[in-house]
């Protein structure tokens, strides 16, 4: 019996949709159904990939505590954690998968509500964070997730390090990739609903190659000034392309362009690993709490291919530098090969 498998991702930021649909694609390549939830500023690229997903009640613990305060948490953050977990119940309940392999944590407390094998994948330790409320908790989680998963897959690009959370199953970095049939799949929908061949500009049976570019820039949801360093970056002499500027459009997967980048700058985890697998060398330039507890573990391991600096002059000074290019596969197919495994 082909086996269903309910795949949900965080709400913050749209790597970890990317991510967690990785995983789902891997899924199916093995036999797999899947059935997807999240939302947040990743729901697009669900969409753009061609999948529905259920979208639970909202959560930015990011933006209200780091961007906002401890108050804020309690009236918006908390409520709202509740109503997603909630929300996630009855998803589970009504979809009846036979596991769920999440990097949400309140999707990871609904599965025990419902009673189903849970499998956790995220990157997530509380040695990345400064202040002792967020360690606290993360710890906690880390703890509560590696009790009740039937494994804690964790994507690393680092060898083992003493950060890392005790007890987790190390794999290697995550990122999503476009299937050679994407292009073709993606007219034959535009098609279906009603457009001329012309009017969908008539895309080949593989995706047409990204436009290869000195250094990609790509933010995060909670980064800031990233266009007025990829102006600096090209008053530089760089032909630089920022991710999400006036003239980009929104791609199925991030990994192509990367690929076709001499540099990538980018703040998020999420888009390192994806550097990572491209092969592209990595400008890491942190903001959040997160990113910088990462960036700290970069530099301690001294990673080839990965550069942390903390202000544009920097970042662009090291832009035209010599680097590395990362080697890593993809750990999307090792992620799915243990959800499968330990459901059969």
């Amino acid at each position: 019996m082909t086996p269903t498998v309910a795949v949900a991702h965080y709400p913050e930021g749209a790597g970890h949709a990317t991510r967690m649909l990785a995983v789902a694609r891997a899924l199916e390549a093995r036999g797999a159904t899947v059935t997807l939830a999240g939302g947040g500023p990743g729901a697009r690229f669900i969409e753009r990939n061609g999948y529905d997903q259920f979208e639970p009640s909202p959560v930015d613990f990011i933006g209200d505590y780091q961007g906002g305060s401890l108050l804020r948490v309690l009236a918006h953050s908390l409520p709202n954690s509740a109503r997603r977990v909630y929300d996630y119940v009855r998803w589970l309940r009504r979809k009846h998968p036979d596991a769920l392999v999440t990097d949400d944590m309140f999707a990871a407390m609904a599965a025990e509500f419902v009673d189903i094998p849970l499998f956790v994948c995220t990157h997530n330790a509380a040695s990345y964070y400064d202040a002792v409320i967020e360690q606290g908790f993360t710890w906690l989680l880390n703890r509560h997730q590696l009790h009740s998963a039937e494994t804690f897959l964790y994507p690393s690009i680092w060898p083992p390090d003493p950060g890392d959370p005790a007890g987790v199953t190390a794999i290697p970095p995550i990122a999503l990739d476009v299937p050679p049939t994407e292009a073709a799949d993606e007219q034959a929908r535009v098609l279906a609903d009603g457009a001329s061949v012309s009017e969908t500009d008539v895309l080949d049976e593989t995706p047409p190659a990204p436009e290869e570019t000195d250094v990609l820039v790509v933010p995060s949801a909670y980064s800031t000034g990233f266009d007025v360093l990829a102006e600096r970056l090209r008053a530089a002499g760089h032909d630089a392309t920022l991710v999400g500027g006036e003239d980009w459009d929104c791609v199925p997967a991030l990994l192509p362009h990367l690929r076709a980048a001499e540099r990538v700058v980018c703040s998020g985890y999420s888009t390192i690993m994806e550097a990572a697998v491209a092969g592209t060398p990595c400008i890491v330039y942190p903001f959040t709490d997160e990113q910088h507890g990462v960036s700290r573990v970069i530099e301690r391991t001294g990673l080839a291919g990965f550069q942390v600096e903390h202000s544009p002059s920097h970042v662009v000074r090291a832009v035209g530098q010599p680097l590395e290019c990362p080697v890593y596969e993809n750990g999307a197919g090792r992620a799915a090969a243990t959800v499968l495994a330990g459901i059969e």
